[in-house]
């Protein structure tokens, strides 16, 4: 029996307290999130929104692609451990103090209001914390992320309660600007406890090494550089409303994004779970492999088509209910946007598929793509159509990125007829 191998136990337990977390992180985050948008409003809910999504246009600075160039070298030689999270967390924290200059020179441009600079940067504080998040690559190398699902469940857990405290004695928005450093605090605590207590390993033997640090850098580059580029491409719409509508239309849009992206996971988990068995059918035959593939394609398409069909039906519903009256223009914006998923979901599984087939480099240049389109259409759409405009920039940006694009590289095209046939053709499931 596969349940008996020590080794596929392991890890069928690591993804099983991975999922667990996620979802758990979208049932709770959505509950309060919502509850959290309907006692502040659309304008300061706006506000709220667009300094997250300016943060983290910057994260990369902070992170520097180093997530997977640690794991990676942890996993090749355990002995370095002190050295390599050493290192990266020196790294880490370093770019973190790094983000607070350059967001004073470009808000000196951007933004005059006071107020709004002062949140930008306390949410900019959690950077720092974040920077012991090197525990968590430890564990990835481990095959422990329990460890890590523990801990990002009791911040979760704080957060929310928190969060509903200050709801309940009706706090003012800088107060839930706070609680996204206190809940980035609790996290950090989270994992030190685990670290020294439950791996019994000390952080003080960690230590800054440069040759290592040239080395991290080189490795990581191209990856920074991606991340900065999906940054862009998630968040770059909600700074752009803000500049050109202001804070109410952030709120109202973010309202929709936030039931739009909640089901984000559902791809996410359906690859991590499916996408083994066709790689394995790679093993057996050709045929085998691209008949799984194209089932897989068709199960995720129509998953993602009945989700947006329901929720474009229901989304008058849903807006009232959830939000309330305030945010009723938001129905409009979850309509179009809820579309997006199809091709997200697209996106997510045939990410897995580039990545079997060593194509990287035009996984990053799809995403390049998209974020131009992005931009563009952005800037075209929301002065005439609002945010219904950039609800439209987000469809047609993610259909290019995630479905068009593989039409236009002979060694994409494949994927590309696959994904076209789960749109029309009946397959076996």
């Amino acid at each position: 029996m596969f349940t008996n191998h020590r080794g596929l136990r392991r890890y069928l337990e690591n993804t099983t307290w991975l999922m667990a977390e996620r979802l758990l992180r979208v049932v709770i985050g959505l509950f309060v999130g919502i509850w959290v948008a309907r006692y502040l409003g659309p304008a300061q809910f706006g506000l709220y929104n667009y300094a997250q999504s300016f943060v983290f246009l910057f994260s990369v600075i902070s992170t520097l692609g180093l997530d997977g160039v640690v794991v990676r070298e942890l996993v090749n030689d355990d002995t370095k451990r002190n050295i390599l999270l050493g290192t990266a967390f020196g790294l880490k924290l370093i770019g973190a103090i790094l983000i607070f200059p350059i967001l004073a020179g470009v808000l000196i441009f951007i933004e005059h209001d006071l107020y709004t600079k002062i949140i930008i940067f306390i949410i900019a504080g959690s950077l720092i914390f974040q920077s012991f998040n090197v525990i968590d690559y430890y564990y990835q190398s481990k095959v422990q992320s329990k460890y890590v699902a523990i801990a990002n469940s009791i911040s979760l857990g704080v957060s929310s309660l928190t969060k509903v405290v200050l709801i309940l004695n009706n706090a003012p928005l800088i107060s839930f600007v706070w609680v996204i450093v206190f809940d980035t605090a609790v996290l950090c605590l989270g994992l030190l406890v685990s670290y020294r207590y439950v791996s019994e390993l000390n952080p003080r033997e960690w230590y800054f090494d440069r040759v290592m640090a040239k080395s991290l850098i080189k490795s990581s580059l191209p990856l920074a550089f991606s991340g900065l580029v999906a940054s862009i491409y998630m968040k770059i719409d909600q700074v752009m409303i803000k500049n050109i509508m202001g804070d109410e239309a952030v709120g109202v849009y973010a309202a929709a994004v936030r039931l739009s992206e909640a089901f984000y996971f559902i791809p996410m988990i359906i690859a991590n779970s499916l996408f083994p068995a066709v790689l394995n059918a790679k093993k057996v035959s050709l045929d085998l492999y691209y008949t799984r593939l194209q089932r897989l394609y068709t199960f995720i398409v129509w998953s993602a088509v009945i989700i947006s069909a329901f929720m474009t039906y229901t989304s008058d519903w849903l807006i009232t209910i959830l939000f309330g009256e305030e945010y009723m223009a938001a129905t409009d914006v979850l309509k179009i946007h809820i579309w997006a998923s199809v091709f997200v979901y697209l996106g997510v599984v045939s990410g897995s598929w580039y990545l079997s087939e060593n194509l990287q480099s035009l996984a990053f240049l799809r995403t390049f793509y998209g974020m131009l389109i992005n931009i563009i259409l952005n800037f075209s759409l929301v002065p005439v159509y609002g945010i219904g405009g950039a609800a439209f920039a987000t469809l047609i940006s993610y259909a290019v990125a995630g479905f068009f694009f593989d039409f236009f590289t002979k060694k994409t095209r494949v994927t590309f007829y696959m994904k076209l046939k789960a749109f029309f053709f009946k397959v076996n499931l």
